[in-house]
Parts: C-alpha cells; structure tokens; sequence
C-alpha cells in the first residue's frame, strides 16, 4: 500500500460541516496567516481553554461553554467558527469573549467576521425588519426549505449580519447550507484582496505601455549605432515588467481560485425569490463579478505588455543579428580577397626562390668543376655539364616538392 494513500483517502473527511438545529448563533471570523498567524492563535486557543486538541492539525474543536469553537487552517487564512446552539435574548449578540480577545489582538489580519442567526419558521419574529437589516436582501434557499436574508453592511462591531429561517432542512443539511453562506463571504473577501493591488498597478501599466509605444516607434527609426542604447532601454522595461509580474502572479492567481468558488456556493445554494427583495446571492455574484473581471483584466494586461516587450525585443536582435551578418560577409569576403592575394604572392616568391636556388646552385657547380680542374682532374666541360645538369635538376625538383609539400600542409 502506497505509504499516502491513507493520509490521501482521508482528504475527503477532512473538513465535515457543522451538525446543529435551529436556533443558533454562529459567528464567523476569518485571519489572513502571516508569519505564522494562524499558528499562535491556535496554540493561544488551545492552552487557555485547556484543549485536547492538537494545534499543528488543520482542523480542530474546542467546546467553549454550551457551544463548540472550530478553527480550520487553509492555505492563506484560518476560520474560527463558534456555534451557540440555543435562543439568546438578543437579536443579535455581542462578539462573544473567546472570539473578542482574538479580534482584538490581531485585528490587523481580521478580513471576514460574520454572525448568523438561525431560527425555525415557528419561531421567527415573521417580519424581517424586525432584525434590524436596512433595505435587505433574501433568498428562498434548495426548494424553499429555508430562507436567508441579509443586508450585508457591517454593523458597529464590523460583523456582517445574516438570518436563517428554516423551514425544513435536518441538522446536516442546514450546517451546508450555514457553512456555503460563510464561504461565500470569506472567499469573496479573499479574492478581493488583489483589488488594491490591481488599482495601484494601473498606473505602472499605463507609464509600460507608454515606455513600449515610444521603444517601438524609436526601434522603426533607429540605426545601427542606435540599436545598443535602444536594446538597453527595452531590457530595462523588460525587467520591470517580468518584477511586476512576479509581484502580484501569486495573488491573480489567488482572486481566480477564490472566485471560482464564490460561484460555486452561490449555485450551490439553489436560490429562487422570496418576496420583492434581490436575491442574496444574485445580487453579490453580479456586485463581485466587476471585481474579478478587473483583477483578470490587469493580469492580462500585464501578461501583453509582457509578450509585446519581448516581441520588440526579439524583432531588434534579429535585425541587428542580420547586420552583424552582413558585416561578418563583409570581413570574410575582404579575407578572401586578401587571402587569395597572399597566395600569388607566395606562388611569385617560390619562382623567384627557385630562380634564385638554380642560380646558386649551378654556381656552385661551376666552382667546384673549377675546383677540380685545378687539382689536375682531367674533366671536359662536356662530361661535367652532362653530370651536373640531372645532379641539379634533382635537387631543385626535391625542393619544389617540399615548398609545395609545406604549402598543402
């Protein structure tokens, strides 16, 4: 058995939703994880309330009072969710003690604080204004077993208030369909982060796009003594844009991901209209939308300018590769012309130092036929001649063969 199939099998258990009956309270704070964030606070949890739990897992429980505090740990944030079953005299509560402390201490990395008020048909006031919610908005939620309605504005507390009527969902039911309204706001808060980002890059794209407007006008008049500076300009622009990219990637990225499943939980709520009101999520997957197309957009953006830079850069190099080209023709055919040129000149001075070796050799046998004579060797001019001439002939075709020898090598 493969040595993960276990730890992989189990995936699929790994984050069950909460199981409760209304009524209920549920509050609903989500951390952004930085520097091990998400870490301290659940340690904090864990040894203040004297937790079994253990801290390094990505879920865990702790009960706290007559309800029960989950954390759960994701990839950028964690979620603490406090469930208080029961009905509690106020609409809406305080931020109980255990969640307070923590927002308090790292309200820096707060991004999504809810609470939902759940409540059974028989026991709702029957008129949503009841509740406080200004110009609400409302959905009859999977084949009108239950209805949510919302104002989503924060309050004086900075908690964004939902209610829950249910009319007939089970406690496992019910828990989805509580668990798919908080992921709904706490992804749409986390793919949002990148909005800023996306609005302050906006104008490092427009100075790009400028910068790569004037490089390609300048690339279509400059020469070749200009092609240096003008290369050093798009290699610059280039390293800005490849900086930015690298920059804000991760968290494109991130706002596409977190998107994806915002649209997902508000399918999965099966909404229909209760009433006249907008329907809840109808109405936050046609406000969000906007937003993630902008963040799509400006990566796009980004990724253009990108590919534009490196094309312009591209067209310079081969065109100052073709002019190198040329001058490489150039050089060598004034190579050729003065190599061919050195061969004549070396083919005359191997005649001359033909010549000029018959010469001296042909002395050297008249000094020596001479030599002879005067030593009293009787020698006609004839027979010396007749044995001097192949004597010679000899060596000097000896060394023409190694001058051409020596030349072919």
């Amino acid at each position: 058995m493969h040595l993960q199939r276990n730890a992989l099998h189990n995936e699929l258990h790994a984050r069950p939703s909460m199981y409760f009956e209304a009524p209920a309270q549920v509050f609903h704070l989500a951390f952004l994880d930085e520097d091990d964030a998400a870490g301290r606070i659940v340690r904090t949890l864990c040894d203040r309330h004297v937790a079994m739990a253990d801290p390094r897992q990505p879920l865990g429980e702790i009960p706290v009072g007559d309800g029960s505090l989950r954390w759960e740990r994701h990839t950028e944030f964690l979620t603490l969710t406090l469930l208080m079953p029961g009905r509690h005299p106020s609409a809406w509560p305080e931020l109980p003690p255990v969640l307070a402390e923590v927002a308090g201490a790292h309200a820096h990395l707060l991004i999504n604080a809810d609470q939902v008020r759940v409540e059974s048909e028989a026991d709702w006031a029957g008129d949503v204004a009841a509740y406080g919610f200004d110009d609400p908005l409302g959905s009859n939620l999977d084949q009108d077993k239950a209805t949510v309605w919302s104002d989503l504005r924060l309050n004086g507390s900075g908690l964004n208030r939902m209610l829950v009527v249910n009319r007939r969902l089970d406690g496992r039911r019910l828990g989805r369909m509580v668990r798919r309204l908080l992921e709904v706001e706490t992804y749409r808060l986390m793919a949002s982060l990148t909005l800023p980002l996306a609005r302050t890059l906006g104008a490092e794209l427009r100075q790009y796009e400028a910068e790569l407007l004037a490089l390609s006008d300048d690339n279509a008049r400059a020469g070749a003594r200009e092609a240096k500076a003008l290369l050093e300009r798009i290699t610059s622009l280039s390293a800005r844009v490849t900086q930015s990219r690298a920059r804000t990637r991760l968290r494109f990225s991130a706002t596409e991901a977190y998107s994806q499943l915002v649209f997902e939980r508000i399918a999965e709520l099966h909404e229909s209209r209760t009433g006249d009101c907008q329907q809840l999520g109808t109405f936050i997957a046609q406000r969000f939308r906007p937003t993630v197309r902008y963040c799509a957009s400006t990566d796009q953006r980004l990724a253009r300018i990108g590919e534009a830079v490196a094309h312009l850069g591209e067209l310079l190099q081969a065109r100052v590769q073709v002019e190198m080209e040329e001058q490489n023709a150039q050089i060598l055919q004034s190579l050729g012309a003065r190599a061919d040129t050195q061969i004549k000149i070396q083919k005359a001075v191997e005649g001359l130092s033909i010549i000029a070796i018959s010469y001296y050799l042909f002395s050297l046998f008249k000094l020596l036929y001479e030599g002879l004579l005067v030593l009293g060797v009787d020698l006609s001019p004839r027979a010396a001649l007749m044995a001097g001439t192949p004597l010679g002939l000899l060596v000097i075709g000896a060394v023409v063969h190694r001058i051409r020898d020596t030349r072919r090598h």
